[in-house]
């Protein structure tokens, strides 16, 4: 690995209550990453200069996660080769975040973004990781045994689940 290959971007302040679910996966894996705010409605000249030259900088995939009309993962999509995720977030004004998912989900043919569901930056920055194990085999490794822990947990909820019942377990876990 050779530095910082993934970008986390946002559109606007409030979006970071849901993209630094993707920073805690980076963190918890101890990985580099570079976040930004990049408003497009107020500073384009800035998301179309980050966007065509984050290759320059060793991005090899950016997270982008924006709210309402959601524009910001199609137009970095159409200014850069590397791989773009989308993450569309309920924001303040919006019909409960539908409207960022559809946003981001009907970009034309020829801008592709790969979508994840609402509010899940943490799976956003899982994908990237999972798009640079086909480049870095320890990428693989820590996506693997971060399955693999929560499947031992599931497995240990299921199991507890038979142990003590389902009325003990649901006064347990309210």
């Amino acid at each position: 690995m050779n530095g910082t290959e993934i970008a986390i971007v946002m559109a606007k302040q409030d979006d970071i209550r849901v993209m630094r679910g993707a920073a805690e996966v980076m963190d918890q894996f101890g990985l580099p990453y570079e976040m930004e705010i990049l408003d497009f409605h107020h500073s384009p000249d800035r998301v179309v200069n980050y966007a065509k030259r984050a290759h320059t900088r060793g991005i090899q995939v950016i997270i982008a996660g924006a709210s309402g009309s959601a524009q910001l993962p199609g137009i970095i999509a159409s200014l850069t080769l590397l791989p773009v995720i989308g993450v569309p977030i309920e924001g303040h004004n919006s019909i409960d975040g539908v409207d960022a998912i559809y946003s981001i989900l009907q970009l034309p043919q020829g801008v592709p973004v790969a979508t994840m569901g609402l509010n899940a930056a943490a799976n956003a920055a899982l994908f990237a990781l999972q798009i640079l194990a086909c480049k870095h085999h320890s990428y693989h490794d820590l996506v693997y045994a971060y399955k693999l822990k929560m499947k031992q947990q599931a497995e240990a909820l299921s199991d507890k689940l038979a142990k003590i019942g389902y009325e003990e377990f649901f006064d347990i876990h309210k």
